[in-house]
């Protein structure tokens, strides 16, 4: 009798491992990769039902126990991954015990402003917008970051970066106010040097890289707003104008450049408020280091270059002679 007992334990031990093993086995043998995102604070419990709902595992509990054998059961760690029904339960386990995330590469564009940040990041599904956004006014956060403005408009460095879904807002911000204060530690000798402050530099820097085209004119385009400047002449900067317009794309007719807004620099002298873009490195450097000419007005050809004059009768001809074309 014991004997039976010992062979029925014995071919029921041997078809429980059979099963087990199997349940082991890949779903399927087609690659198939799928992108599944584990929110941060999932359970283990949790994570087993997305994956058996995205076919991914064959069983909910071979996956737990496997885990638990394995020494990862809290171990596996939030974020977005590629993951595949060919693969077995060891290499999803140890993907996500590893943390192997789906790394995004996030280009900001110079000149993007706040708006077109949030956006660009929210169409990447790594923000919500709203939420950027407020962080982007919350003074608390702006002061905690170093910014001495009342946003963070022209502090969010463009660079490209490389971000993971499931970081905050914070986290995102965090990363690009920094990335902006190692490039300013370059010049902010030169910035003390010609007695001008980080917001002044910044404010003019964004202006520059929404008026010029071409990184070479930069340091001209710098100087004729120096030089408008130290005349006591007002800017007449058209990207102003349009920040004032609340990102106004449109062309500029003289009814816009009469709007009463202090982005006008039209109608209002000195610099802007607050930067209206986010500049880059070439621009900041410009404004630092300008090109030593007397040029008081510019104009642009068509072609993404610009016209430079001295005086306003030179200007008015390259007017006619670039705008009949």
């Amino acid at each position: 009798m014991f004997k039976k007992i010992l062979v029925g334990l014995l071919i029921l031990g041997l078809y429980a491992g059979g099963w087990y093993l199997e349940l082991l086995e890949p779903p399927s043998s087609k690659p198939q990769p799928q992108v599944v995102y584990i929110p941060p604070g999932t359970s283990v419990a949790e994570v087993a039902q997305i994956l058996k709902e995205r076919g991914l595992i064959r069983n909910r509990w071979v996956f737990l126990l496997e885990a638990l054998r394995q020494g990862v059961l809290y171990r596996l760690k939030a974020g977005e991954y590629q993951l595949s029904p060919h693969q077995s339960l060891r290499e999803i386990l140890t993907l996500l015990a590893e943390g192997r995330v789906i790394t995004h590469i996030v280009t900001i564009p110079e000149g993007a402003n706040l708006w077109e940040v949030a956006r660009l990041l929210s169409k990447s599904g790594l923000v919500d917008k709203k939420t950027f956004l407020d962080l982007a006014f919350k003074e608390e956060w702006i002061r905690h970051l170093g910014v001495p403005g009342p946003s963070l408009e022209g502090f969010l460095f463009p660079d490209t970066y490389y971000l993971i879904k499931g970081m905050s807002a914070e986290e995102i911000i965090q990363k690009m106010v920094s990335r902006f204060w190692e490039v300013w530690r370059k010049y902010e000798a030169r910035a003390q040097e010609l007695g001008l402050s980080v917001y002044e530099v910044v404010i003019l820097a964004s202006i520059v890289e929404k008026e010029a085209v071409l990184s070479r004119e930069k340091p001209l385009i710098a100087a004729v707003y120096w030089n408008r400047l130290k005349r006591g002449m007002p800017l007449q900067a058209d990207p102003t104008v349009r920040y004032a317009l609340r990102r106004f794309r449109g062309r500029l007719y003289y009814k816009h450049l009469r709007v009463r807004d202090p982005y006008n620099t039209y109608r209002y002298p000195g610099l802007p408020p607050t930067p209206i873009a986010n500049p880059g490195e070439e621009s900041i450097k410009a404004v630092l280091y300008p090109a030593p000419v007397p040029y008081l007005y510019f104009v642009s050809k068509g072609d993404g270059s610009h016209h430079f004059s001295k005086t306003y009768q030179e200007h008015l001809r390259a007017v006619r002679r670039y705008r009949s074309r």
